[in-house]
């Protein structure tokens, strides 16, 4: 009785509204920090001559491209669950414009001068990019969270991404420009995690009645696909050759169909996968043939991913080519291999006994190509010579350059004058820790959302938008 009492207060209308209050003192804090520490930098003063800081305005098409993705891109690529549209668009919107803020806070107080963080534009884009982080990680518990537990989430995580960020990228001195080691691959083994931490009960891994997508929800997350598609060379800061990958995941996902048809999950997802993939090295000399190469391998890792590992409508799982199956019974299938074919093995070991759920297929996506990205960067800075990046090598790597003359302290670790195998050694080595600490951060905190207070959903309440939104009747599914 006295369980049930809790789980009622837990519940409540109160608790709910609650939540929304927190929501806003959050904000009005946030208010506070920027009245008091946050200052314009001097390219967003009015300048004493004319055109001084005329590079500030040149990047305003970046912001513009990066904004895109954030806020449409992003948001609409998590339309495809049936009844979860509203809380797809509508927690990207709310999660970025709050992360934003909070980013632009947190990586401040690492630069701070005179105790001030200076804000130009600059810096805001760097908090857009950084915005995708949690909003990879709120992919993988889509439909499984409240509104005020992806907020804690997404203000935990920063700061710990924060954190990765600079000792990768300051005190590592590792490249990854566009971000796919300490952004995309961050962010998806941060939500893994979180996720394994609120796995649900054996006798609740069943998918709920509400997690599978439509034909319209599924052509609403096209939607994002092609804003993320057009605006991604913004994302990584160079205008970049994306065909390769986009071909490769529409053949693999024929060949991989049990039907051989195109996939509409492949297509949303893999054909983004080697923009992720290329994010690392884009500044580096990969050429045509890297880029293409890099395609290759990170499209058809995706398409494997989503076949053979996780699938949008995982009600259920094939036997054979005919007969249908309900994954969670996992014994007696498991030890009957014979009659499961490959897909249905790996389906039911990461479903059904490891419980790891990932609604968007985020490790597909982010986590698996983040990796290439790593993995490719290590090749590559062990290939860098003087002689191939002439005054550039300096400004890719700047560990491998010579020390300043003008500079009197040095945060970085082993100096400067860095080989191009130590240099090497350090992006592998940047690419494993930034795992461990995504992982053991999203631990942490899933284990804090599992055991205090914050409202939980109860499985008939998953994935889907009544519970939060005003939404009109609709016809039965």
């Amino acid at each position: 009785m006295e369980e049930n009492s809790n789980k009622a207060k837990m519940h409540s209308p109160i608790s709910e509204r609650m939540g929304f209050v927190a929501l806003m003192i959050l904000q009005i804090i946030l208010f506070m920090l920027f009245a008091v520490f946050v200052r314009y930098g001097k390219a967003a003063l009015p300048a004493e001559v004319p055109g001084l800081f005329q590079e500030h305005v040149s990047k305003y098409p970046h912001f513009q491209d990066v904004h895109v993705m954030i806020f449409v891109g992003f948001g609409f690529l998590m339309t495809f669950l049936k009844k979860y549209g509203y809380s797809a668009t509508g927690y990207t919107l709310f999660m970025s414009a709050l992360i934003i803020q909070w980013t632009i806070l947190v990586k401040g107080f690492f630069h701070m001068y005179d105790g001030k963080i200076e804000l130009s534009l600059e810096h805001i884009i760097h908090s857009d990019i950084s915005a995708a982080v949690p909003l990879i990680s709120m992919g993988v518990l889509l439909g499984r969270t409240t509104p005020i537990q992806l907020l804690f989430m997404a203000l935990f995580e920063i700061i710990l991404f924060a954190v990765n960020e600079y000792v990768t990228l300051e005190v590592l001195s590792i490249c990854d420009v566009g971000g796919s080691i300490t952004v995309h691959a961050f962010g998806a083994y941060f939500g893994l995690a979180v996720s394994f931490m609120l796995r649900p009960k054996k006798e609740e891994n069943e998918p709920g009645q509400y997690e599978a997508p439509t034909y319209t929800s599924d052509l609403f997350a096209m939607i994002g696909t092609l804003f993320l598609w057009i605006y991604w060379p913004s994302f990584n800061s160079v205008l970049a050759d994306g065909t390769a990958q986009e071909l490769t995941a529409f053949v693999l996902s024929t060949m991989m169909s049990h039907e051989k048809k195109l996939d509409m999950v492949h297509v949303q997802n893999s054909t983004l996968a080697g923009g992720v993939a290329v994010g690392t090295v884009c500044n580096l000399m990969i050429g045509g043939h890297g880029a293409i190469l890099i395609g290759i391998l990170a499209g058809s890792l995706s398409v494997i991913g989503y076949r053979y590992v996780t699938f949008r409508n995982r009600s259920k799982v094939l036997l054979g080519r005919n007969r249908t199956i309900s994954y969670h019974k996992t014994h007696k299938q498991l030890r009957d291999r014979n009659r499961l074919d490959i897909s249905s093995q790996a389906i039911v070991i990461v479903y059904a006994k490891l419980r790891l759920h990932d609604t968007c297929g985020v490790h597909n996506l982010h986590g698996m190509p983040g990796i290439i990205a790593g993995l490719g960067s290590i090749v590559y800075a062990y290939l860098a010579t003087k002689e191939d990046y002439k005054y550039d090598l300096g400004a890719i790597f700047p560990a491998m350059a010579s020390q300043p003359k003008n500079l009197t302290s040095n945060h970085i670790i082993g100096g400067y004058e860095r080989s191009a195998r130590a240099q090497a050694g350090f992006q592998l080595f940047g690419l494993f820790m930034t795992i461990i600490i995504a992982i053991v951060g999203g631990l942490i905190v899933g284990l804090v959302l599992r055991c205090t207070c914050f409202r939980k959903l109860q499985k008939e309440e998953q994935h889907q938008d009544e519970l939060y939104w005003e939404v009109p009747e609709q016809k039965s599914e």
